[in-house]
């Protein structure tokens, strides 16, 4: 069996303290490998000998000697905790859908190991040394897509790869899932045996939305600076001006975001000749519509939503979230951290902010391809037009993709269903936010794809004039893969071609322009 996921050599350590943005993602998308602190479990060692006088004495602790959710009142007796623990994991793996991407799995698997090596879930290190040998193997555990209410944690996702632990369950092959027990083997790894309070340390949690957060975060940063460049290549391919970018301008309004988006154009627009052709005083227009002339302030809104989204990510990062924890002087107590309501707040507001950035993205396109608003360009910028059909229908696919990005745009964080004989009566539905999130950035990239292969395009109808040096080379950057104006061909390649450019990083050296303006 070979691992689904390419395992590199770097180490991210992981200890009692938060986890960077940048180890999560390195993690889970990257393959890098996890580094358990000495310290830590040292610390996890001692927070057990908590557990276990517990384990075996009469008083009734949650989930150490009691049912769970609404079955918190029966008490268990200590020789039936063991199967307390497993029973809970194998009715919790109760998940159903598509398997979530390998990249998901892997960053829910090691924020739930930083939390275990907190010291307050009272786990024994071995648990925590299975758990990351499991993220060492490379393997990935099927979680189904559906099962999260985000209240409790992300209960049936955490419990496939709890399962997992236990040899039981499946994991993600070549040739689709395999039963993961002989793959353990092949890998030298040892299905555990749960101890008392093991199967809910190891489920109730907000990982899974959490880790969806982190890695949306990264390609957003990415994203929204890219969508300045394209929105610049916009302006200048229609001719528009770059005055109402000036920093004095901006001033009026200080919004940060605003301010580096404007700052970000100012720059990409520098030196173009396209610009200063139109600059002078006979120019008749007198001011450019809005997608072109509030690209500041829409991106900006867009990064402000991103930067408040990473502050509560990164108080994520740092939080240990169980229930009941075990704290420093050993006693153990309920709690509600584990209602991801922080989560899913964020996660629904950045599904509007994306929504936006795409539906001015799609008018600016649009006006490239009409001839009575493009100020010269040829109709749908075909090379015939009427024999041609241009970029016509990109535009509809572009349209297409943002009304689905105004549908993921309404909240599913306003949501909840009562679970668990109203025990859990009031729940996050973070995990839903989080996947239509996911969807959306997915959305936006295509999105931002075709404004750049339209930009590209009408820039080179404003020849002999030349781009600006910096939208110069990020069209030179999508003529490496496709071809420059002339006859019609199939064009849904092209289409993938940029939005593969877009998610390579290739333009990364680009996205770096003006961001201190």
């Amino acid at each position: 069996m070979v691992p689904m996921t390419r395992i590199g050599t770097e180490r991210v350590p992981v200890g009692a303290g938060p986890l960077s943005p940048a180890a999560v993602v390195a993690v889970a998308r990257h393959g890098a490998r996890v580094e358990l602190a000495a310290d830590a479990l040292a610390e996890l060692a001692r927070v057990r000998r908590h557990i276990d006088e517990l384990a075996h004495s009469d008083r009734p602790v949650y989930g150490v000697s009691t049912g769970f959710g609404a079955l918190a009142l029966r008490h268990i007796p200590p020789d039936r905790r063991i199967d307390l623990q497993r029973s809970l994991i194998r009715s919790h793996a109760a998940g159903a859908g598509t398997p979530v991407e390998p990249e998901v799995v892997r960053a829910m698997m090691v924020l739930r190991l930083r939390t275990l090596m907190s010291g307050h879930t009272g786990v024994r290190p071995e648990t925590a040394r299975a758990l990351a040998a499991l993220l060492d193997s490379g393997l990935i555990p099927v979680v189904p897509e559906y099962g999260s209410l985000g209240c409790s944690g992300d209960l049936a996702p955490l419990a496939a790869v709890a399962l997992a632990l236990m040899g039981e369950g499946a994991v993600l092959g070549p040739d689709g899932p395999r039963p993961i027990a002989p793959v353990l083997a092949e890998h030298g790894l040892t299905p555990i045996t749960l101890a008392e309070k093991e199967g809910l340390a190891l489920t109730n949690g907000t990982d899974g939305m959490l880790g969806m957060l982190v890695l949306a975060l990264a390609d957003l940063r990415r994203l929204f600076d890219l969508a300045d460049l394209t929105a610049a290549m916009s302006v200048e391919a229609q001719l528009g001006t770059d005055r109402v970018f000036a920093a004095e301008l901006q001033r009026l309004r200080p919004h940060p975001g605003q301010a580096v988006a404007a700052g970000r154009m100012r720059a990409a627009l520098a030196g173009s000749e396209i610009v200063a052709s139109h600059r002078g005083e006979d120019c008749p227009r007198v001011q450019d519509a809005y997608s072109l002339r509030c690209a500041p302030q829409v991106h900006g809104a867009a990064r402000d939503t991103l930067a408040h989204a990473e502050t509560v990510a990164e108080r994520e990062l740092c939080s240990a979230i169980d229930n009941p924890v075990v704290l420093a002087d050993g006693r153990v107590e309920s709690n509600g951290n584990f209602h991801g309501a922080p989560v899913g707040y964020v996660l629904d507001f950045l599904a509007i902010a994306v929504a936006d950035v795409a539906s001015i993205a799609e008018r600016r396109t649009d006006r490239m391809l009409d001839v009575h608003r493009s100020h010269g360009l040829p109709a749908f910028l075909a090379a015939d037009p009427g024999v041609d059909s241009g970029y016509m229908i990109a535009q509809y696919t572009q349209a297409g993709v943002v009304s689905e990005l105004k549908r993921c745009a309404v909240p599913a964080s306003v949501d909840s269903i009562p679970s668990s004989a109203m025990q859990e009566d009031h729940v996050s539905m973070g995990w839903a936010a989080a996947r239509k999130l996911r969807r959306a950035v997915d959305g936006l990239t295509t999105v931002l794809a075709i404004e750049l292969l339209t930009a590209a395009r009408a820039l080179d109808f404003r020849e002999p004039l030349r781009p600006a040096p910096a939208t110069g080379a990020l069209r030179d950057l999508v003529r490496e893969r496709v071809p420059g104006p002339g006859p019609d061909r199939h064009l849904a390649p092209d289409i993938a071609a940029v939005a593969d450019l877009v998610r390579s990083g290739s333009a990364d050296h680009l996205l770096e322009l003006g961001i201190s303006s």
